[in-house]
């Protein structure tokens, strides 16, 4: 029987020395779908982003990707794994001395066999899927935020990945840049079909283009569902993030750290 999730997630657990981080997370993501994982800062979703990509081992728990318990894969295993996962980063992530067209190649250069005039014709074929066609040669500090979210996007589809993670795509970008990239996370979605990972904040953007989402809060899965289940959910919590109420049972002021207490002199409380 073919596995019809691309993403398995059960009972993770993870503790960053004796303080715990992410609690019980139990998610699934079928293939072909766009799933966001959404929160406040400091609801564990970066952490959780970091665990998806094999850069960190839990705890406990285990995470299926497209059919493998990365949690019990070697070095070698993960690095052949990550070939059919692309990453495009919150900040875009471009090689600040490479041309746009020499970022996207990158990928091909070292991860395939193929000559220089195919990998060319690669690169070009991605940036025009991104509209940006003709860009090959301009370097990532002559481009607005929006480009080099695009131009990243590029990159992540370079070895025409089975899955595609994104932090936090939508930061940084005025209203009609948002707009083009929610566009094209949607069409590449459809057009290639691959599975997106959305890790974001943004609630407009993310549940316009999503299938299903997860909400974490303090390190747990507080509200998940369809968008329009989530919004509609009866918890305090999970309605005081999707309506960005500043009232409610989360607090807008946090105790500050006991290491930010010391720097600031401050006695404890």
């Amino acid at each position: 029987m073919v596995d019809e999730f691309a993403i398995e997630v059960k009972h993770l657990v993870t503790h960053y020395g004796n303080r715990q981080v992410l609690d019980d997370i139990n998610m699934s993501v079928r293939k072909g779908e766009i799933m966001v994982i959404m929160g406040g800062s400091g609801s564990g979703k970066s952490t959780l982003l970091r665990f998806l990509l094999g850069l960190n081992r839990p705890t406990s728990g285990a995470i299926r990707l497209l059919g493998k318990d990365i949690t019990k894969l070697n070095s070698q295993e993960m690095h052949r794994l990550r070939k059919d996962m692309g990453v495009a980063f919150q900040g875009g992530a471009l090689f600040s001395s490479m041309s746009v067209g020499e970022n996207v190649e990158l990928p091909l250069r070292e991860h395939t066999k193929l000559d220089e005039k195919t990998i060319r014709i690669m690169s070009r074929m991605k940036l025009e899927l991104v509209n940006l066609a003709g860009f090959e040669k301009f370097m990532p500090a002559e481009l607005s935020g929006g480009m080099i979210k695009r131009a990243a996007l590029a990159r992540a589809i370079a070895l025409e990945p089975m899955l595609i993670m994104y932090d936090e795509p939508f930061t940084g970008l005025d209203p009609i840049s948002k707009g083009v990239i929610a566009k094209l996370i949607r069409e590449l979605n459809i057009n290639l079909g691959i599975t997106s990972i959305v890790v974001s904040h943004d609630v407009i953007d993310t549940c316009a283009i999503s299938d299903y989402a997860y909400l974490l809060g303090s390190g747990r899965v507080i509200g998940q569902g369809t968008p329009d289940e989530v919004r509609q959910s009866a918890s305090e919590h999970v309605r005081q993030f999707m309506d960005g109420l500043p009232d409610g049972p989360v607090p807008y002021q946090y105790p500050a750290p006991d290491y930010v207490r010391d720097l600031l002199g401050e006695e404890d409380s």
